[in-house]
């Protein structure tokens, strides 16, 4: 009866070990991504079929705002990738997964692809996880990109307000005048 108990846990062990052989990370670093500029693009690839989790980092230098979409790539049956998330990151201090990171957004996967803006972040340090699984007879490959755009601050939108006021005091006084 222990022999047979034993064949059972040396199984499910040995189908644990290979599901995790087949599971694929990686960490990319984009770098500084300034607002206004070009959108940052990214690719990867994972040659073996299987689950992956890939990590993008970078750091933004002033309230901004960010948005990121991501498309699967496939190759005619040979490389092929199934999304399963998308989801935007902030890290307080800069490090990855030590507990203080926070959920900024989930990007809803739509088909092959998935997209996501978030509304004003502040200067700091971010990441973009994606995960999936690549199912194409040699793996999968993805691409996207990551864009971010400068959010004015609450005083440009006061004289906006306030320019637009002395426009309108200005037409009504010229529309009694007639």
């Amino acid at each position: 009866m222990q022999l047979k108990n034993f064949s059972k846990t040396a199984i499910a062990a040995a189908v644990l070990l290979g599901a995790s052989l087949h599971a694929q990370a990686a960490t990319y670093n984009l770098g500084s991504i300034t607002a206004g500029g070009a959108p940052t693009s990214f690719n990867a690839a994972t040659t073996s079929v299987g689950p992956f989790s890939d990590v993008f980092t970078f750091s933004v230098s002033g309230t901004s705002s960010v948005g990121f979409n991501v498309i699967n790539f496939p190759v005619a049956g040979f490389f092929n990738t199934l999304l399963t998330s998308a989801s935007l990151f902030s890290t307080l201090d800069g490090q990855l997964f030590n507990g203080d990171d926070q959920v900024i957004g989930l990007a809803p996967i739509q088909g092959n692809s998935a997209s996501f803006i978030s509304g004003p972040v502040g200067a700091g340090s971010y990441y973009l996880n994606i995960t999936g699984i690549a199912n194409g007879a040699q793996g999968g490959l993805y691409n996207g990109a990551i864009s971010v755009a400068a959010v004015p601050e609450p005083e440009t939108y006061a004289m906006l307000l306030a320019g637009l006021g002395v426009m309108g005091f200005i037409a009504r006084r010229r529309n009694k005048s007639i």
